[in-house]
């Protein structure tokens, strides 16, 4: 691994403590330029989590507080008429920053979540018929508490298609829990310090396109998506965007590891995080089944002629 990535994966694993793999897949996500779900239980760690990755990257970070009486022009901003100038000026809202924490997403009403679509699909917003880009990068991590909390709307299919992974922090362990509280009692400061510039950032996102693909495993993503398609139980297809995604989070899983290259077992790393929210809206869904993503690689091996 790059050693400015170790660093900043280091720190970011010192904000939220025994959560490597959840912390590995954030990071793919947002070298794979892609945006970020992530549902769990309020207190678990996900505006922790969200802070840090803003910080060791050195991006500009704002967090909009998703309530049920947030309007679009609340995130997005508005034009307000300057007397003095005798002219509307443009008051931009938080969401023109490189990293947007949503935080609570589907706690808004369903206008308001669609107001984010265009702004995360287009890296552009549009007020008043004129169109204005966002920064670059550009990055929406959203937070979502589990459906069966009171005020919570579900997310529609379409946006959540936009959100590149989905992850779940979960509860700590104990150890993990234990030393949260001792560096609580102790009152440790760890404010997370950027560990490479943002050109350098940008620079790793255009070399994780460069990595590598074989027509075999070009062959393999296709089986997966494919499968979900011909077969009953599974409620949501995975869409050619989902194929998409799943090659660009399959680069970026590689790159972390110091390939230039990608493998099946990338693949197979990070299917879970691209594909479960769309094959199935909720997590609390599972009720301890076996999900989605794990009987798409049991049909499907990928030595298989």
């Amino acid at each position: 691994m790059h050693p400015q990535l170790q660093d900043a994966m280091n720190q970011v694993s010192q904000q939220v403590i025994g959560k490597p793999k959840q912390i590995k897949l954030a990071f793919t996500c947002l070298l794979a330029n892609g945006h970020l779900l992530i549902e769990d239980l309020p207190g678990m760690g996900k505006t922790t989590l969200s802070h840090a990755l803003a910080g060791v990257f050195g991006l500009d970070f704002s967090r909009i507080q998703f309530t049920s009486d947030l309007l679009p022009a609340d995130m997005l901003g508005l034009n307000i008429f300057d007397s003095t100038k005798q002219s509307f000026q443009f008051h931009p809202g938080p969401i023109f920053n490189q990293l947007i924490l949503a935080d609570e997403i589907n706690r808004a009403s369903p206008k308001t979540q669609s107001a984010l679509l265009e702004a995360m699909e287009e890296k552009q917003v549009s007020l008043d018929g004129e169109t204005r880009t966002l920064p670059t990068p550009f990055f929406v991590i959203g937070t979502q508490n589990p459906m069966h909390q009171s005020g919570t709307y579900p997310l529609p299919e379409s946006q959540l298609d936009r959100f590149l992974m989905r992850i779940q922090l979960g509860y700590p362990d104990w150890q993990a829990e234990k030393t949260m509280l001792l560096e609580q009692n102790i009152n440790v400061n760890k404010t997370p310090q950027p560990s490479l510039s943002i050109a350098t950032f940008i620079q790793m996102q255009e070399q994780v396109m460069k990595i590598n693909v074989s027509d075999a495993i070009l062959e393999y993503i296709l089986k997966l998506v494919t499968h979900s398609r011909e077969n009953e139980g599974f409620p949501n297809p995975l869409s050619p965007r989902a194929s998409k995604a799943l090659l660009q989070a399959s680069k970026a899983w590689a790159f972390l590891h110091g390939r230039d290259y990608v493998i099946p077992e990338d693949i197979q790393a990070v299917l879970p995080s691209v594909a479960e929210h769309r094959m199935r809206a909720a997590l609390s869904d599972f009720n301890g089944q076996t999900s989605l993503s794990d009987r798409l690689l049991e049909a499907i091996d990928p030595l298989a002629a």
